[in-house]
Formats: C-alpha cells, structure tokens, sequence
C-alpha cells in the first residue's frame, strides 16, 4: 500500500510541476507579445538570442522535456508523433504518454482496492489494460481516418481530373479540393496545397502527404504524378484510371472481408470459449477453480493458457487478414 502511495503522490507532484511550468511560459509569452503592441517601435533593447532554440525548448518543457527525451533515445517520438498526426488529434506527444502514464497508475490502485488480498498480485493486470487504453484509442481513431480517406480518394480524383480538363492547373486543382470536400482528405490536401504555395517543390510536398498517410492508394497517386512531371502525359487520364483501379481494388477488398468472415467469427468464438468455461467453472466449483490463482504451478498454468491463447488468436487474424 505504501508502494502505491509514493506512486500516486510522484505522479500527482510531476503533473502539477508540469501544468505550472506551462501557464508560467505561457504568461511569460503574453506578456512579451503585449510589450510589443504597447512598444512596436523596439525602443526597449532586447539582447540577440538565437529564437528558434529557445522556442524549441520552452514547448519540450512546457509539454514534458523529461519523456521528449526520453522518448528521443529510444527513437519512438517520430514514429508516435507520426502516428498522432494520422489520427488527427491535436495532442502532443507527452501527453499521450501523461496519459499512458495516469491510466497506468490509475488502473493499478483500482486493481489494489478491489481484489483479495491475496490476488493483489494480479493488480498489473488492469493496469496494463488501462494503461494501453490511450494508444488504442489513438490506433483505432488512425485506422477510422484513414479508411474514411480512402473512400473520399478515388472520387478526388476524379474530379482533379474533370478539374484539369477545365483548364486549370494541377495545384489550383488541388486547392479546390479542400472547398469541395469533407475531412480528411480536404485537410491533407489543404495541407499539401499550402506547403507548395510557400515555396516548398511539388515532388516534396507530395512526398509528405505519403507520409503522413501511409496508403498504397496515395503512394500510386504521388508516383503517377511524379513521372508524369518528369515525362509527360496526359495526367486527367492517368488519375481517372488509377481512380477506377481504386475502385475495382475496393470491390475486391470488399468480396475478400465477406468470404474471410467465417474465419473472423470461429477465431473470436475459439478465443471467447475458454473465458466462458472458466467463468463457468468459477461460479459452480470456486474452489476447482482457486487453484489457479492460489498455487503457484496453478499461475504458472494460467499464465502460459492465456498467452498460448492470445497467439493463437493473433495467428487465426493473420490468416484470414488478407491485403489487397
């Protein structure tokens, strides 16, 4: 109990330090935005620092400078912050692990109050669970706007297409597709759009919006305009057939899911069986059942059901996910 208690206080005084170091930066950005606009002539003289380190800085610290670096050594902060941004949440990556973090902590003392005394050993079990709640939430959100993206492309295609052989040009085209459609694909198109109206080549701007969605779709899209760019073609024609190749490949995917259902339905229903029989077992002889929480062969015995259950449910997905 103690052990939980230094948890949560450590937890309790890191959240506080981090939420007053950030309203005291952002007070301090107030104030130095208002001294301009009361003196814009600059008559106060500041001292030259160099502006982008220091602006890199204060937003590490205001948003955890510990975990960013953390996270920087073990090389997982492009690849979460990546991951993010195809969810297109606006959260930073500190607090996603804050998040992680709390959940963790939470679910472990929720799991130390409710179980037996002599079953608190399993309190990581929830805490686990909770703790991988927010990098769920943020998979699945992934997975719901990239799918959602999918099913606007192919029609945004055709209309750059319709669009160009209007007369107008490639970026304007792209521009319209931001008034013309929904999220996401306006948002990444507006994004794409803007980059290469600043300054940024059409092959780098298309480069990032592959990026930041990881589809074959896109990659097609951005490979057929790059080779068009540099040998020519009539690029109306080639977007209207990849756009019907996108089409046909989701008719396909779609007759794929159906058939592959069955598999889908008897993996859930062998991985949900054992669970409903232990249940079973639990309610009609306990103490059949004790043995496996009480003993430690009987741990042991539980520990390696589950994990040989969860592969063979991993190994049943994998076989009927079929990529198309």
């Amino acid at each position: 109990m103690m052990f939980l208690f230094i948890l949560v206080a450590v937890w309790v005084i890191s959240v506080g330090a981090w939420w007053f170091l950030s309203r005291s930066l952002r007070t301090a950005d107030v104030g130095k935005i208002r001294s301009r606009l009361v003196d814009p002539g600059g008559k106060k003289k500041e001292k030259k620092t160099n502006k982008s380190i220091a602006l890199i800085y204060a937003d590490e610290a205001a948003a955890g400078h510990v975990i960013v670096g953390l996270l920087q050594r073990l090389e997982l902060r492009d690849r979460l912050h990546r991951l993010v941004e195809q969810a297109g949440l606006r959260w930073k990556v500190a607090r996603l692990m804050h998040g992680c973090l709390g959940m963790f902590l939470g679910g472990y003392a929720a799991g130390w109050l409710l179980f037996p005394p002599q079953h608190r050993t399993f309190a990581f079990v929830p805490a686990l669970i909770a703790g991988a709640s927010p990098l769920l939430y943020v998979l699945r959100k992934r997975g719901e706007r990239l799918h959602k993206f999918e099913e606007q492309f192919p029609e945004s295609l055709e209309f750059v297409a319709r669009s160009m052989r209007a007369g107008h040009a490639f970026s304007v085209s792209l521009e319209m597709l931001h008034r013309e459609f929904q999220e996401p694909l306006a948002g990444e198109f507006r994004r794409t759009f803007e980059e290469h109206n600043l300054g940024m080549p059409l092959e780098m701007a298309l480069e990032k919006l592959a990026t930041r969605v990881p589809s074959l779709d896109v990659h097609f899209f951005v490979s057929a305009v790059m080779l068009q760019k540099r040998t020519g073609g009539n690029l109306a024609e080639i977007l209207d057939k990849l756009a019907y190749l996108m089409r046909e490949r989701f008719k396909l995917r779609g007759r794929i899911k159906a058939i592959s259902a069955h598999g889908r339905m008897t993996g859930t229903a062998l991985t949900l069986i054992p669970v409903g029989v232990a249940l079973l077992m639990f309610w009609a002889n306990p103490d059949y059942v004790r043995f496996f929480f009480n003993d430690e062969l009987g741990n042991y015995m539980m520990g390696g059901a589950v994990l040989l259950q969860l592969i063979g449910y991993a190994v049943i997905q994998k076989i009927v996910n079929i990529e198309v």
